[in-house]
């Protein structure tokens, strides 16, 4: 909800007040303690307040729109007066000239005068008296203005406080009903995504047509509304050992209402090849998987089409090999899956009583059953939510997240029952609403926040927690700090549900996220009626009004909702013209979520000087190069920043005013060649993570300690990503004591100072990620290094290291989960591990590793954890050892042009293991490359070969 976020917001904004080293603003110590007061009580009374309007949801609550409309009338007063106070300096000084230049004019007047003999000295103390004399005047006003202004909206927030507590003095039933403590969520009660119950005939069905006798290339529509369990039974079929074996090649794409032709394309040829080219044209594109997909037999599957426009446009591209070739498309709409393939399309009805029921208990309680006291109740819900598969798993995960007491059951069967309507999606969009009114209070506006991405899209969740911190909306929790706060959240978003896993990373963390398309629905209408923030998706904007005529849009009105927005998504590739840039004067976010589905760029920007307020500017994905370029002298005038993520041109300079961003959380920079960071940039205390892309930067040498001035430390820094030729002595090491993520690169070093580039490495205590890149003759530094013991994820990319001098200093690393070795040279020919090394290792990626034949592991308690091992051109070595496959947790191995040898002894470990576990064998071998050495006969559902072209 806005106005709880904007509570949490308006504290995190007074308290982080205090931890300027020199603050810009004072406010009154009394007017503080009555606003901390006031807010704190709010906060209490909305984490027990149910609104009337709760239910019904098409208007926004009155009181809750009066309370965020009056803490962000807090923020402005606020906020304004820090931006006035740090460029006052800059005002100051332009003051100053101008009187100089009086003065000087005065003297050149009396030097012409002879009979006039003034002294000048005297004037000019005159003048500077004079200047003096208007700043004291200038400040006195100023802190008079704050005063009066923080007056008033002391007023309206105690008026407000009176009516929250006339409200709850007359609800003390309901907010006892509303209140009942939230449980934990076990692992038993967590249904995964693609769970299946009830389908099971159409699942045959689907399975018939696939692996039939019919040569043809076919098309199979599964058609059903949003919410049915189609990509759920699409993915079922995807992952079937038997439907593995049938194809040679799978893929999956996803079209969605906002299709892009290339993308698709893009998308299919990397699924089925690995081939991740980016930068072809749609046509080329489109051409190389028509001969990749030649003569193989294929299944595609489509999910979430919208139109036969997407499939008319790229059709051509799939051949019909006569092998049996298939593709799957999943739509909600039934008149498409008739202009697909009307006698082979498949519908998806819902759910009958009993498997309703079925799927809710394993949703609710696991492998329990359901208590008897519970199964009235849990069957009066289950009946309205009607079959909805989706709907029923939502509900469930809402009551298995809470403590089980008839009381809280009987409320969401109250409100369940007042929801019910006659339309398909209007009325999902109601029972998944119920998931959102129950949500604890302080993850609503995280939950509401998940709308700004696109549909479909998939969301960085290391990026999604930054994002969060510096919204100000979390809530903090005693002894964490807040991207801490932001992971557990995600985790509750993700238990509840709500938020999808897309992706996990190498050693099992979440790395990629997404929203269901329906509850992405969900979160942008309950925005709209909350103005949360404010979505511009209608296509380019540009000055002329009729063009936006052309759009059904009236500039006025555009303008004047985005003159209230306090966040404002920029989509599908707005153009940065005056007239709508102008009206963000209130904006505390700007999200530019466009990248490549826009194909729209501008070329070099610079901002309007009204965003003085922004905390956060989102114009660079990372995952993506197609944005616009920016020139940082303009972005760094955004003096209120929290959150800073662009693209920038080749002209940009970083400017030495950097340290004016004394509130700066996060700057991530992408760009090209080398930048030279001013010296400046060691006194932002409150950065937390500095990112450099394709660019890399140079951090200037530390300042001089002068006798009185007092070293910044910069205890916050946590990344620190990007940088050329750091030398890590023993000073810079103290600036930076508690950074958790370390990326490096190094060439050209000099013969003095490389020996020294990471020799107090060890002294980061902190330090968790540690990448290292080194070219040029420097891998010798490595030879000595000392490593802390707090790592756990290390990556190593040298041509001319000797290997054999750092591997068992890395092997003794207690906590060390990840460990990636890129080039390099075994001297001996062999890596001999020994007992006690690699306690902790899950993921292991050896690329390159040039002169490695023998791989000598003598016992499987060398590598007691591992799950993942990649080999990467390894064309000497001569077998993975068969230690590695008697691992228990060995769950992957993927080979990248390597020897034969090495895919045989692959194919070995796949069969031993197969012998002792059947079909109960969770482990999988790829193995990929140009011109493979491994015959397709060797390929199963648990041995998968794919050969690049």
């Amino acid at each position: 909800m806005a106005a709880y976020g904007a509570l949490v917001s308006l504290m995190h904004i007074i308290e982080t007040l205090q931890k300027h080293p020199s603050p810009p603003i004072s406010i009154d110590t009394k007017q503080v303690e009555s606003i901390t007061q006031i807010v704190t009580f709010l906060l209490e009374f909305l984490d027990a307040y149910i609104s009337p309007v709760v239910v019904d949801g098409r208007k926004a609550d009155p009181l809750e729109r009066r309370i965020a409309d009056a803490v962000y009338a807090a923020e402005d007063v606020i906020e304004s007066n820090v931006v006035l106070n740090i460029h006052k300096p800059f005002t100051m000084h332009g003051k100053m000239i101008s009187f100089i230049n009086s003065f000087r004019g005065v003297r050149k007047s009396l030097d012409a005068t002879a009979t006039i003999e003034p002294s000048i000295h005297g004037k000019r103390a005159g003048f500077l008296n004079l200047f003096r004399g208007v700043c004291r005047r200038t400040s006195a006003a100023a802190e008079k203005d704050l005063y009066r202004s923080m007056q008033k909206v002391i007023k309206e927030m105690n008026l407000i406080k009176k009516e929250a507590m006339e409200i709850e003095a007359v609800a003390q039933l309901r907010r006892k009903a509303s209140s009942i403590a939230v449980g934990s969520l076990t692992s038993s009660s967590i249904v995964k995504e693609n769970m299946m119950v009830g389908f099971d005939e159409v699942f045959l069905e689907v399975l018939d047509k696939l692996t039939g006798n019919q040569l043809s290339r076919e098309i199979i529509p599964i058609m059903g509304m949003g919410g049915i369990g189609k990509t759920t039974l699409a993915r079922n079929l995807f992952e079937n050992a038997l439907v593995k074996e049938h194809f040679d090649i799978r893929a999956w794409t996803t079209i969605s209402q906002t299709y892009n032709v290339r993308e698709t394309l893009r998308e299919v040829v990397f699924q089925a090849s690995g081939d991740s080219s980016s930068d072809l044209s749609e046509e080329i594109l489109g051409e190389k998987l028509y001969k990749f997909l030649y003569g193989r037999r294929y299944l595609v599957i489509m999910d979430d089409m919208w139109s036969v426009d997407a499939w008319e446009k790229i059709k051509v591209f799939f051949p019909d090999n006569g092998n049996g070739s298939r593709i799957i498309v999943t739509t909600r709409l039934s008149n498409l899956s008739s202009q697909l393939n009307e006698s082979n399309r498949v519908g998806m009805n819902f759910l009958d009583e009993a498997n309703s029921w079925d799927l809710f208990c394993k949703t609710v309680f696991g492998k329990e059953g359901c208590p008897f006291e519970f199964e009235k109740i849990g069957k009066n819900i289950v009946e309205n939510c009607k079959g909805l598969p989706l709907s029923i798993i939502t509900i469930g995960a809402l009551l298995a997240k809470s403590q089980r007491t008839r009381e809280y059951w009987k409320l969401i069967e109250q409100n369940l029952n007042s929801t019910v309507i006659t339309t398909n999606d209007e009325f999902c969009l109601k029972i998944l609403r119920m998931s959102y009114i129950y949500l604890p209070n302080y993850l609503k506006p995280c939950f509401l926040y998940m709308g700004v991405f696109g549909e479909d899209s998939r969301i960085r969740v290391s990026m999604l927690e930054k994002l969060w911190v510096s919204e100000g909306f979390l809530k903090p929790r005693s002894g964490k700090c807040l991207e801490t706060i932001a992971q557990e959240n995600l985790k509750e978003l993700v238990d509840r549900n709500l938020v999808l896993v897309e992706k996990l990373g190498s050693i099992g963390n979440i790395k990629y996220c997404k929203m269901h398309d329906l509850l992405r629905d969900l979160c942008l209408k309950e925005v709209e009626t909350e103005r949360f923030y404010h979505v511009l998706k209608q296509g380019p904007l540009i000055s002329s009004v009729s063009f936006l005529a052309t759009k059904g849009l009236l500039i006025s009105d555009v303008l004047e909702s985005l003159s209230r927005a306090r966040r404002v998504v920029l989509n599908d590739g707005y153009l940065f013209h005056n007239e709508l840039w102008g009206s963000f004067s209130h904006a505390r976010s700007i999200i530019c979520d466009y990248y490549r589905n826009s194909g729209w760029w501008v070329g070099e920007v610079r901002q309007p000087h009204n965003l003085r307020l922004l905390r956060t500017f989102k114009a660079y994905n990372e995952d993506d190069d197609e944005n616009d370029a920016y020139l940082l002298d303009n972005v760094f005038e955004l003096v209120n920043s929290r959150y800073l993520a662009v693209k920038v041109s080749k002209r940009s300079e970083f400017p030495s005013s950097v340290d004016l961003l004394w509130n700066l959380h996060t700057l991530i920079i992408h760009g090209w060649g080398d930048f030279m960071l001013p010296i400046e940039i060691w006194k932002l205390h409150q950065l937390q993570h500095l990112v450099f892309g394709e660019s890399r930067v140079i951090l200037p040498d530390l300042p001089p300690i002068e006798d009185n001035s007092e070293v910044v430390i910069m205890e916050n820094l946590q990344t620190l990503k990007g940088v050329k030729n750091l030398i890590l002595n023993e000073e810079v090491v103290k600036r930076i004591p508690n950074v958790k993520k370390l990326c490096l690169s190094y060439d050209h070093v000099k013969q003095v100072e490389g020996e020294k580039c990471v020799s107090y490495l060890q002294c980061l205590s902190k330090l968790e990620n540690f990448r290292c890149s080194i070219s040029d003759g420097c891998g010798k530094y490595l030879h000595s290094i000392r490593i802390p013991h707090s790592l756990n994820k290390l990556s190593i990319s040298s041509d001319d290291v000797e290997l054999e001098y750092i591997m068992s200093e890395i092997g003794s690393l207690p906590h060390l989960e990840k460990f990636v070795l890129q080039r390099g040279c075994f001297t001996t020919g062999k890596w001999e591990t020994i007992e006690g090394q690699f306690q902790s290792l899950k993921f292991l990626r050896l690329d390159y590793c040039g002169g490695l034949k023998d791989w000598i592991v003598s016992d499987k308690s060398h590598f007691p954890i591992l799950q993942k091992l990649h080999l990467h051109y390894l064309h000497q070595l001569s077998e993975i050892p068969s230690e590695i496959g008697e691992i228990l947790t060995l769950r992957s191995i993927e080979l990248d042009r390597c020897s034969k040898s090495v895919v045989e002894s692959a194919k070995k470990i796949v069969e031993e293991q197969e012998d002792l576990y059947g079909d109960q064998l969770d482990l999988h071998v790829l193995v990929k490359g140009y011109k493979v050495k491994a015959p397709k006969s060797l390929a199963n559902a648990n041995f998968e070969v794919v050969e690049r072209f």
